[in-house]
């Protein structure tokens, strides 16, 4: 059992392109999230679990999933043109980090093809840093690159518990609705009106859950309650990501594995 095989020219219209952004260089604290695209491929394939999503859509050959392939680029910026490649053939980006600094490229192609896009981002981190050790691309920097440059109409961060005065300050200058973990019971709305962009760090889950990945923040998301969130999104979904798995910390390869159930379940919300 596997993918469907298919290289970005081939793609059709309405077909879902996962392909693997394999960069780490805009990571602040380790390097390894670049390795992770093809693992996560080789867990959703794997002969431990099924093609099965959680509402019975069987992703096995499915005729609108292909796996592109790592993608090759020389620079950081030059993602962009990847992403217009896919978006070029009609087709759904779904990316595989790699860092969250790929969110912002991703965000430049996504915004010429639909206009600014609702983005929901699962995340221990909001990512809203002007800049970080000197680095505006740092993964620590995207969204407040995407939210200065009109990319987005609304964000919308899950699981944050790493709140500065300055990303607070961030937050507030781009309007961000943010729920943070401690407030976690408080109403949530996951319904979204135009495109919808979801885009997933690993680290939003407590790291007994997620132990495979840099930056390890205790007190976030078990696996099950980021699963409810993603199935109760509504919108229209035109991209995702999943990023910041780092297989160097991984354990017995647990997290590839939860990468995994992210990107099916996902995938079953495309479908």
């Amino acid at each position: 059992m596997s993918l469907i095989r298919s290289s970005i020219q081939t793609l059709q219209t309405g077909d879902i392109a996962l392909v693997g952004i394999p960069l780490d260089e805009n990571s602040s604290f380790l390097r390894g999230p670049a390795k992770a695209p093809e693992l996560i491929i080789d867990a959703i394939e794997s002969d431990s679990a099924n093609y099965f999503t959680e509402d019975l859509k069987d992703l096995n050959a499915h005729p609108k999933i292909k796996w592109c392939g790592n993608a090759s680029f020389n620079q950081y910026l030059d993602i962009e043109g990847i992403i217009d490649s896919i978006l070029n053939q009609n087709a759904l980006p779904f990316s595989l980090g790699g860092d969250h600094s790929i969110a912002y490229p991703i965000m430049k192609a996504m915004a010429k093809k639909h206009g600014p896009l609702n983005i929901i981002q699962f995340d221990a981190h909001g990512d809203l840093y002007d800049e970080l050790d000197g680095n505006r691309y740092s993964h620590a920097c995207p969204f407040a690159r995407i939210m200065e440059d009109g990319l987005a109409t609304s964000l919308t961060q899950v699981g944050i518990r790493t709140m500065t005065l300055h990303q607070k300050e961030q937050a507030d200058k781009f309007g961000v609705t943010v729920h943070q973990m401690k407030d976690l019971d408080a109403p949530m709305n996951l319904n979204f009106e135009g495109p919808l962009y979801v885009t997933f760090d690993l680290d939003v889950l407590d790291p007994a859950f997620a132990p495979g990945v840099s930056h390890h923040e205790p007190g976030g998301l078990t696996t099950r309650e980021a699963l409810h969130f993603i199935q109760r999104i509504e919108g229209q979904i035109v991209g995702c990501d999943v990023v910041e798995y780092n297989p160097d910390r991984d354990v017995n390869g647990v997290t590839s594995m939860v990468a995994a159930k992210i990107v099916k379940e996902l995938l079953a919300k495309l479908l």
